[in-house]
């Protein structure tokens, strides 16, 4: 089938109603044979197992359409999505150890559309987080940070080759309780706010391991000391194979950030634990996972303070795609 028709065909089956994504696989010829039909039996390979196969995934196109071109980062502390954690800092540097997190957030596709007549797609859309810390050792819980992210952005998918870029604004606010904990204190608030670019490329490998990397800089930053540049790179392992119990698939995620107003040292995030594919939000799926972090500080006004997270941290989260 030409390219010219393969683009028509999936914009067809892609049109129809309650049809989310349309995958397009290359399998080998061994897949191939394996399932003939021969004269005293049939054999399958199922989708779970067909995991050395190339495959595209074809989303639908025009106005609000479903899905996401580029895949959420699953270890990005920064990641717009929907999700609550604990976490034990080895450090004491937010007046606690015990501290709760949680962040509402989303990524919007607004417009998706084809390149011509190839399956190369891209959108536009909006993406929005807000990322807050409660200390859980203070008598109220007290709000400690709070960070607001928006952003307009743009994707493109080709194969297994996604790229994201966006516009980004992001300030950083403290907590009220936690202020009046400090008042008689030398911590100092500095009004913190800036805008960036930046740009991430991905790639998706066989057997479920994706791997991405990219860089962005700031501009309109204040206080104006701040430095520019920064890098992101990472690695992901979404399991091709996938447990019967509880329909739970295995994922595996490793995020690293360098930013030259910390002397590009490193920002290690991983986290790994399990995807529930029957548990669904808005076609955002749930995740349980157990993290570990060492490096700088994500939450704004602390971005200066270096910080280690227990492995035992625990996150529950909605993502998509």
């Amino acid at each position: 089938m030409g390219v010219g028709d393969r683009a028509k065909a999936v914009q067809l089956l892609s049109e129809i109603p309650g049809v989310n994504a349309v995958k397009i696989s290359e399998v080998t010829s061994r897949q191939l044979m394996m399932m003939m039909t021969d004269s005293s039996k049939s054999v399958r390979v199922s989708a779970d197992e067909t995991v050395s196969a190339t495959e595209s995934v074809i989303l639908p196109t025009g106005l609000l359409p479903r899905g996401h071109l580029f895949k959420p980062l699953l270890a990005d502390p920064r990641w717009a999505h929907f999700s609550a954690a604990y976490r034990n800092y080895q450090s004491n540097n937010f007046d606690g150890r015990d501290i709760a997190s949680v962040s509402f957030g989303e990524t919007i596709p607004i417009y998706r559309d084809n390149f011509g007549q190839s399956t190369v797609q891209w959108e536009a859309g909006l993406q929005a987080g807000v990322f807050s810390d409660f200390n859980l050792n203070a008598s109220s819980s007290d709000l400690v940070n709070t960070d607001f992210i928006v952003s307009a952005y743009s994707s493109l998918c080709a194969g297994q080759f996604s790229a994201f870029s966006r516009l980004y604004h992001q300030s950083s606010h403290l907590g009220d309780e936690f202020l009046l904990r400090k008042v008689n204190t030398k911590f100092e608030r500095m009004n913190l706010s800036y805008e960036g670019v930046d740009l991430k490329l991905s790639y998706e490998l066989p057997y479920g391991i994706r791997l991405y990397g990219g860089g962005g800089g700031l501009f309109h930053r204040e206080p104006s000391e701040l430095k520019i540049w920064s890098a992101q790179y990472g690695i992901e392992f979404r399991s091709p194979w996938r447990m019967e119990l509880a329909s739970m698939r295995p994922i595996i995620a490793a995020d690293v950030k360098n930013h030259e107003e910390n002397n590009w040292n490193y920002d290690v995030s991983a986290r790994a634990g399990v995807e529930f594919e029957n548990l669904q939000v808005l076609g955002r799926k749930l995740q349980i996972l157990a993290e570990y972090y060492n490096g700088f500080s994500p939450s704004g006004q602390f971005y200066k303070e270096k910080w280690n997270i227990s492995a035992w941290a625990h996150i529950i989260s909605f993502n998509g795609r």
